[in-house]
Formats: C-alpha cells, structure tokens, sequence
C-alpha cells in the first residue's frame, strides 16, 4: 500500500503501517493473544484476601483477627427446627441429631439450643475438611436434614451456613454463566448478522471481541500481583469485552464499507476509516480507560479489581481494532461483504425512521430539547432516594431453601448469622478482661434489646486476641442494626474493653463492615468525580478544540447516568418487576452499584459521542452549516449506532439473567442507559441542543488556541493536471 495523501494521526499511520504488513500484523496479534494465555497458565491469578481489604475500624479489626493466628474454622452449618401447627421440637431434634452424627463430613454437632421466644430450636455443626470446598461436600448432610423434615410435616425444619450457601451460590452461578457463555455470542452474532447482512463482516468484530477478552484476561493474572482479583472481575470483564469490542470494530468496518460504496479505492477508504472511526475508537477507548481509573480514588479491593480488569479489557480491545483490523480489511478488501444474506445486504442505509425523527427535532429544536430534558428528569427523579445496602444471602436466589432459612435463623437467632464481632488486642487471660467481660455481659442485657445474647468469646492460642460475638437488633444494616452497632461501638465497648490497660478493642462484623465501607465510599466519592469528569472534559477539548463541545459531552453523559439511577431505584429499591427478572428488593441498591454504574456508563457513553461529534465536525470542516451538518452527521450515523447500541443492550441484558441481585442491576442499569443513550440524547437532545448552539458549538478562547488543530477527514487526492493538447495550425 502507498502512502498516498497527508495522512495524520495515530490510527492512520498504523493503519498504514498494518496494511503494509498484514501478515506481520495479524501473526503479530494471534502470537500477542496466545502468549497471555501461556501467561495465565504459568502464572496464576492472585484473589484477593477480603480479610486484608476492609476498611476503618472494621478494616483494623478484620486484620487483627487475620494476624492473630487462630486456628482454621471449619464451615459452620445450622440447622432451624420451628414451631409451624406442630409443638414437639424436641423428638425432632433428637432425630436431626442423630442423622448428623451418622452422616459423612460432618463434624461437632452442638446441644440444642432454644431461642428467647421458646419457638425455635437450633443445631450447630460443621462440615469437616478445607472450608473453602465445603460446599462441595455438604450434599449427605441436606439430604439428612431433608428426611428429617419429611417425617415432621407440622414442624420446619432447614438447614444453612456457610457450606450450603456456597453450594447454593456455586451451582446457581454455574447455571447461570453456562446459559450467558451460550447466548452472549449467538445473539451479538445474530445481531451483527442482521447489521451488516454479510456473515463475514459480522464475524470479524465478534471473533476480535473473544480474542481481546481472552488476551485481557491473560494479562490479568499477572497484573493480579498488584491488584488482586475478586472472583466478579471476570464477568465485568466479559461484559464490558465483549461490548466494546465488537462496538470499536463495528463503528470501522462500518465507515470502510461506507467510503468503497461511495467509490473510494480500496487505500483511501481504508485511510478515511482509520482517520475517522479509528480516531474516534482511541479517544472513545482513552476516555473509557480515564474514567475506569477513576476506581483507583476509593482504594477498596473490589473497585481496584474492576479498574484493573476493565482497563485491560478496553485497551486491548482498541489495540486490536486498530492494528490487526485495518489489515484483515486491507487483506479481505471487498470479500469482507462474502456470504450475503439474501434480505439483510443492502449497499446503502438510508436510516428513514432517523431520518424522520431528525426532521421534526431540527424543525423545533427548543421544543425537542425540553421534552427530552424533561422525559431524562422524570426517569432520574426516583434517584434522589437512593439508598444503598450491603450484599447477603437473599441476593443470591431469594426463595431458595437454604436463603429461606438463613432469613429465619435471623431473625430467631440473630447473634448466630450476622453477630458483631469486639476484636480485643491485648492481654485477654487476665483478670482485668475477665472484670471487662463481665460488665460488657450486664450492658448487653441492660441494653433495651439492641443488644442480643448469646455472647461467645473466642481467644487465639498466644493469648493476646479475644474476639467476643454478639447479637444486633434488626436485620445485617436496617436502621435498628445500624442504632445497635451505634450503642455497641459509641457506649459499651468504650465503657467496657475501651478501659482495659494497654489494650485496644475495635468492632466489625457485617453491619459494621458495611457501615465502614459506606462512609469510605461516601469520602471517596467526591475524587472520583472530579477525577472522571475533569479529564474527560480535558480530552473532549483537545479532541474537537472546542469548550461548548466538551461541555455538552460531559453534561449529556451525566443526564444519562442520572436516568439509569433513577431506572435502578425504580425497578430493585422499590420492588418493580420482581417476577420477571426472578429478585426480592432488599429496600436499596447494591453498595458498590452506583459508583461503579458511575464510571462505567460514563466511559462507554464517549463511545457514541465522540463517534457521533466527530462525523458532525468532519461535515462542518467541509463547509456545511451546522444545521445540515447535525442532520447528515447523525443521519449517516443512525445505522451504525442503532446496531451498536442493540449489541450493548443485548449483551447487558444478558447479564440481568444472572443469579445475582448484583448482576441483574448491573445488566438492567447498562442495558437501560445504552438504549436511553442512542436514543433519547444521540438521536434528539444532542441534534437539539448543537442546533440551538450554531457556530457557538466550536467557540474556542483565545488563550487555547494552541491547541493542536486535528484533521477529521484526509484531504482528497490530488489528480495531476492534464498536459495542454498541442495545437496543430490549419491550412
């Protein structure tokens, strides 16, 4: 290939540079791929210690205990034995006893115990061997406990802990990532398929999708050594993957096919590609990696985890659009159309519903941007009572069994599943902490019941940690828990432990850990924004070299996550469409939700901007007003967005099949603010809004006008004058 035309940029010139080399170039890719698989193989992916990664005084408590040397717990299992028409706990008891000790792995099963309100027994033991594969070898003792219950038809009788709950949560997220792994490729496929009506263009941006997770992951394990991996990373990783990718390869392919139709040759399309949709895919790429950094501000394990892995993922995936794709295209040149689809292939989109919808937003442009401002404000007003809660049991599968159970021996016996937990560090064999023991006893029973017995205490083998359970009021971060981890750490152990000499006494447990992580979140918060925002702004200004533009950008993009907040509360906080998306709102959103739902849609949002702006400067550059070039910019954009943005949402969706409430919310809030994005914003409050603006969207002060001048289309080629005709005289 020539290096006809002055080409700019960076796409371009490694378009080039890859068109030239295609063999180097591809090879290249394929080695870079199997080389992070050998690298996961050899190096294996560090998981992260969540017992290291708290925070605040839970965090220190979480270490000490860490630290401190107890022995190895083995996964405790429960069994409830409940008053429903029956009343002869007792007999039952006996025989749940009796199943237990005769039953494979299982281990130390405890006396009977009967809660405060005389209507429930409980049985503790454990299930003997590593308690991380426990859940592998709980079976036998359900099934006991399962006979129990068969025989004793007017008692309730169920087992839970923390073997069954991993079984639980085991099998039903094997169920669930099998069904996504064998519908995320057919239906992104089946869409492509339909897009471009060519079963080798639709190929290529799934297949350099797969490959770019794959390689992303590989990586993983290796930057794991610095930011350990918590076990969702892979999904979001593959969420987000898969999205991008194919996204990144759509908006190039499309934009190539688009100039050869024109009647570009096979280089200048290529190079109008790379210089347009390839820009826009390292700005849109670069924006995305900036705001998933963002993570970085709250200093908490998961969120670095996620930062991690989704900036490898995305920055992986723009690496192979604009490397190895440009010379699959150049190699394929038009055979990237083989295979039509009869019905589906057709040379030119006209986008005729766009195109209609454009005509009346561009007629009352200040009447579009009002119903659309107010249509994005009424989908983010339930936003303004957000409310956040901790992940538990119920949002695994909330009516199965062992969740049902977990749920009752709570509230029966609260100080058995989610107790506080006093970490005391000091000496704990003496006398004195005996004295403290006793008092901390009497303010627990004086404490109006936000307080709950029984209280174990438990001391490590050197004799310098005791760790001292108790019961909270309510359930893991209700209000009432939330009043008694108050009481706990504001008046009793300050009044107890807190006078001990030479010692120190901190508090954690699951409210208080979820106390702790909210306020860290709460303080993190502020620097992420800015962070995200700021530099999101900065690369928008030096990418179009306007200050209107950049503007817009980030104001339109926070219009579209307050939408999808709004969405969130709407369907998990306040309980809609429980049935069909099979959850049981837990009264708030996930903790970590918002953050993260944050900078990631803040991230992909850039995608269909930059695309969308880019080609409307490109039309301006050229001499069109900017009305037209609103109205050719977006119109000869619609397909390609509108095939995006059925992708994103399809995949998203996808992920709202999970099992986890976590997940779901993750899949309903992308998948929502994806579809918000391409339609309401792209297609009507952005032409409405560039319109209202005219020639102020490029205004630039004079004090930035050193700002690099970036092409948006290379010049035309230049066609040699022809030689003057001699002239022969006649006559």
């Amino acid at each position: 290939m020539d290096n006809r035309g002055n080409v700019k940029g960076i796409a371009a010139r490694v378009a080039i540079w890859s068109a030239r080399h295609r063999a180097l170039a591809i090879l290249g890719w394929v080695a870079f791929v199997a080389a992070t698989i050998l690298l996961s193989m050899q190096v294996s992916t560090e998981q992260a210690n969540y017992a290291l990664a708290g925070h605040g005084d839970s965090g220190r408590a979480d270490r000490i205990v860490e630290e401190a040397g107890f022995p190895e717990q083995p996964a405790g299992e429960m069994v409830l034995i409940q008053n429903r028409a029956g009343s002869d706990r007792v007999t039952a008891a006996e025989e749940v006893t009796r199943a237990l000790k005769s039953t494979a792995d299982v281990a130390d099963v405890q006396a009977p115990i009967e809660s405060p309100d005389g209507r429930s027994t409980l049985i503790t033991f454990s299930i003997g061997g590593d308690p991380e594969t426990a859940g592998e070898r709980v079976g036998p003792a359900l099934d006991a406990v399962a006979k129990v219950q068969a025989a004793h038809a007017d008692l309730y009788i169920a087992e839970a802990g923390d073997a069954s709950a991993d079984k639980l949560i085991g099998d039903e997220l094997e169920e669930g990532l099998t069904r996504l792994s064998l519908l995320s490729i057919p239906v992104t496929l089946g869409i492509l398929l339909v897009a471009f009506g060519a079963v080798v263009a639709a190929l290529l941006p799934v297949a350099l999708a797969i490959m770019s997770v794959i390689a992303a992951i590989g990586l993983m394990a290796a930057a794991s050594r610095l930011a350990p991996a918590v076990d969702e990373t892979t999904h979001v990783m593959l969420l987000i993957g898969l999205a991008v990718g194919v996204d990144y390869c759509l908006f190039y392919i499309r934009r190539e096919r688009d100039e050869r139709r024109k009647g570009a040759d096979p280089h200048r399309a290529l190079m109008i590609a790379a210089q347009t949709s390839g820009r826009s895919i390292w700005i849109s790429g670069l924006t995305v990696i900036v705001a998933m950094a963002g993570m970085f501000f709250t200093r908490d394990v998961t969120f670095v985890s996620f930062a991690t892995g989704t900036i490898l993922v995305v920055a992986t995936a723009v690496l192979g659009s604009l490397t190895v794709l440009p010379a699959l295209l150049s190699a394929l040149g038009d055979r990237v159309d083989a295979v039509k689809i009869p019905g589906l292939y057709r040379r030119n989109s006209d986008g005729r519903v766009w195109n209609a919808l454009l005509r009346v937003v561009l007629a009352k442009p200040l009447v579009s941007a009002v119903v659309a401002v107010a249509a994005l404000g009424a989908l983010a007003a339930p936003a303004l009572d957000l409310k956040t809660k901790g992940q538990g049991i119920q949002d695994v599968s909330a009516d199965a069994p062992v969740v049902l159970a977990m749920v009752a021996i709570g509230e029966a016996f609260p100080s058995k599943t989610t107790p506080a937990r006093v970490v005391v560090q000091g000496d704990v064999r003496g006398q004195e902490f005996d004295q403290a023991l006793t008092g901390f006893r009497s303010a627990v029973a004086a404490s109006d019941g936000k307080l709950v017995e029984p209280i174990d205490v438990e001391v490590n083998p050197r004799g310098d940690v005791a760790v001292v359970s108790v019961g909270l009021a309510g359930k893991e971060t209700d209000a009432a828990a939330i009043a008694a981890l108050d009481t706990l750490r504001g008046e009793v152990v300050p009044d107890t432990f807190g006078r001990l000499s030479g010692t120190k006494a901190h508090v954690t447990g699951a409210t208080a850990s979820s106390v702790d992580y909210n306020e860290r979140l709460e303080e993190s918060l502020p620097w992420v924004f800015a962070f995200v925002l700021g530099l999101a702004f900065i690369l928008l200004l030096v990418s179009f070299r306007s200050v209107v533009v950049a503007i817009t950008g980030v104001v339109l993009n926070l219009l579209s996550v307050a939408a999808a907040y709004g969405m969130l509360v709407f369907v998990f906080q306040d309980g809609h469409f429980e049935e069909q998306l099979n959850f049981v709102s837990g009264g708030g959103i996930t903790n970590w939700m918002p953050l993260f739902l944050f900078v990631i849609l803040f991230g992909l949002s850039m995608d269909y901007h930059v695309f969308v702006v880019s080609r409307i400067r490109e039309l301006h550059d050229r001499g069109l007003p900017i009305r037209d070039a609103v109205r050719e910019g977006i119109g000869s954009t619609a397909g390609v967005i509108t095939s995006a943005a059925v992708v994103m949402v399809a995949v998203f969706a996808l992920f709202a099949t999970l099992p986890l409430t976590a997940t779901k919310e993750l899949g309903v809030g992308l998948a929502a603010a994806v579809l918000l994005d391409a339609t309401i914003i792209r297609a009507v409050l952005l032409p409405a809004v560039m319109t209202l603006l005219g020639r102020a969207n490029w205004w630039l002060p004079r004090g930035l006008r050193w700002l690099p001048e970036i092409a948006h289309e290379p010049p035309a080629p230049v066609t040699p004058a022809r030689p003057e005709p001699e002239l022969t005289p006649v006559g």
